[in-house]
């Protein structure tokens, strides 16, 4: 069984960073400078772990002057397709809901592929296409 937990320990934001780098870095060939951040440390992170315990997903959450955006969603390529991404995205709302005001919007830049999953969780899709990375 997956399970979703928010990081609290340096370790554990280790391997979602080691996440990002695979997905983002080397599989999508973003600059590592343009992936981290100056929010590393003020945001809320997630790691997904599959049955037996291997880091599988990753995700994060901050507060910005627009609400709180959901960022740095990446699940390893042989986990795709597996609900990981589901259980990332529900944890995370869930987590805001919890231990944020509710007159928040949460909002989200999302890959253009990835806008039709986005919209099962009632995100609507504003503004134009953008280059970003």
């Amino acid at each position: 069984m997956v399970a979703v937990r928010k990081i609290t320990q340096q370790q554990d934001l280790e391997k979602a960073f080691q996440i990002r780098e695979e997905v983002f870095v080397i599989e999508q060939e973003v600059a590592p400078e343009e992936e981290y951040d100056e929010y590393e440390d003020t945001s809320t992170h997630f790691l997904a772990l599959d049955a037996d315990s291997n880091p599988c997903g990753t995700a994060r959450w901050r507060k910005t002057d627009n609400g709180i955006k959901l960022e740095r969603f990446a699940v390893l390529k042989k986990f795709r397709g597996t609900g990981i991404g589901r259980l990332l995205v529900s944890s995370v709302l869930e987590d805001i809901e919890k231990n944020e005001d509710q007159d928040s919007i949460v909002y989200m830049h999302a890959q253009s592929h990835a806008i039709p999953f986005y919209k099962k969780f009632g995100f609507v899709k504003e503004g134009e296409e953008f280059d970003e990375c």
